[in-house]
């Protein structure tokens, strides 16, 4: 069963939501410097602590950093990047040269993939999800 809020209960939510508001964009955000306030608000209440998931304003950090998420998505889409230059990317990072990946294959295989000359396959795929730590789509 749905809980009905009397006119005073709303009330206060109102006056708690403005309040709150003032200091804290609690809605979507529509322009640059909206942008910059809720990036400003969000590191500050990082630093306070917020990134742990049992502070008490753990759940307004993660509010603010979705909204940050979503205005970010919607004005600086990412472009598609290539499987080869996601690995190359990752070899450049991790200081790794073709002969480092033995577990996708001989280094001619490898120099294949790095050359679009050769796709990854799924085995190849799961075991630089592994050994980079991250999600097998970044190489879709």
């Amino acid at each position: 069963m749905e809980a009905v809020m009397d006119r005073k209960v709303v009330n206060n939510i109102t006056t708690h939501f403005q309040a709150l508001s003032a200091f804290v964009p609690l809605h979507p955000i529509r322009t640059k410097a909206e942008y910059d306030k809720a990036v400003s608000v969000l590191n500050q209440l990082l630093d306070a602590g917020a990134s742990d998931e049992n502070h008490p304003l753990a759940n307004l950090a993660e509010t603010i950093g979705e909204l940050i998420g979503d205005y970010d998505d919607a004005h600086y889409p990412l472009g598609e990047v290539s499987a080869s230059a996601m690995l190359r990317f990752l070899m450049a990072q991790h200081d790794l040269k073709q002969s480092d990946l033995s577990e996708i294959g001989t280094q001619g295989v490898v120099s294949e993939i790095l050359n679009d000359k050769r796709e990854l396959n799924v085995r190849q795929i799961k075991a630089l999800s592994v050994r980079f730590q991250v999600n097998p789509a970044v190489f879709l």
